[in-house]
């Protein structure tokens, strides 16, 4: 499970529902136009903590039936509710997922003793390999390496989704842990992040820009810094422009000018705007 893996991003209808279409084009899309190496489902980019758990497995679903065994598939069922957690590792486990993943749990300000039973609670129900995601600019938890150690210590705990600039701590967390899987979770610090040698990146602009993303791990992991640098500005050039305009209604939208039938992002994230979607047609323009 190396390489580049997108954050895969799901398709909507005007009512909330899944379109099942549009996830099926936007999984070929990921596949056979930007060849990614994985998919990481129901993640931040899917828009997880929008949906109920009924709308959660038809994704997991339509997603494991679309793939079948193409490319690897890590299902994120982490929640603060620990039951539907587990029930949703369940399913994925059945359904034959490669891997798990679950976000470290928030808004509580649980403490790490808090965290640690939440990850074996989970890891008690199911048989099957747990990548933890962690993204303390979202959830509030920062975690020590002393404290990722205590995880690990869970066999079944392989590796970390790793969503922060402390590349102090990721450079440490290779080196004390040079078996297990380190993805990095920022798109625009990905060159970073691949010369303290990661096993690959998870990201939710790879669903457009999974090419470019290749290009950068590739080259850094052969010594090419400077021609990987060059690719890296040009993609944060297309990060910034689309963050500029609203980052899940523009890769959406971005994806619709690729013949993609992408949707619309639930409420309450808002829809673009006609200006919105002209800047859109700008980006597709300069950078597909």
């Amino acid at each position: 499970m190396k390489g580049i893996i997108s954050a895969l991003l799901c398709s909507f209808d005007e009512h909330g529902q899944v379109n099942e279409k549009g996830l099926r084009d936007i999984i070929r899309y990921n596949l056979d136009t930007v060849q990614v190496d994985g998919l990481y489902v129901n993640g931040s980019s899917g828009e997880n903590f929008l949906l109920t758990t009924a709308q959660k497995k038809q994704i997991f679903t339509i997603v494991k039936d679309e793939v079948q065994s193409d490319v690897p598939l890590i299902a994120q069922i982490g929640s603060l509710i620990i039951e539907e957690a587990i029930e949703l590792a369940k399913f994925v486990t059945n359904l034959g997922y490669d891997a798990i993943s679950a976000v470290t749990p928030f808004y509580y300000k649980f403490d790490f003793e808090e965290i640690k039973h939440y990850y074996n609670t989970i890891l008690e129900h199911v048989e099957n390999k747990m990548i933890i995601y962690s993204i303390p600019a979202l959830t509030g938890v920062n975690m020590s390496l002393d404290q990722f150690s205590e995880l690990f210590d869970n066999k079944k705990i392989i590796g970390v989704k790793f969503t922060a600039p402390d590349f102090y701590l990721l450079e440490r967390l290779r080196h004390r842990f040079p078996d297990h899987l380190i993805y990095s979770g920022f798109d625009e610090m990905l060159l970073p992040a691949a010369v303290l040698n990661i096993d690959g990146a998870i990201g939710s602009t790879f669903n457009l820009n999974g090419k470019r993303a290749k290009q950068i791990l590739t080259l850094a992991q052969q010594g090419h810094i400077m021609e990987a640098l060059a690719i890296q500005k040009e993609t944060n050039d297309f990060i910034s422009a689309v963050l500029d305009n609203g980052l899940y209604q523009t890769l959406k939208e971005l994806l619709v000018t690729q013949g993609v039938d992408a949707g619309i992002c639930r409420q309450p994230l808002k829809t673009l705007t006609a200006n919105g979607k002209g800047i859109v047609l700008d980006i597709a323009n300069k950078y597909l």
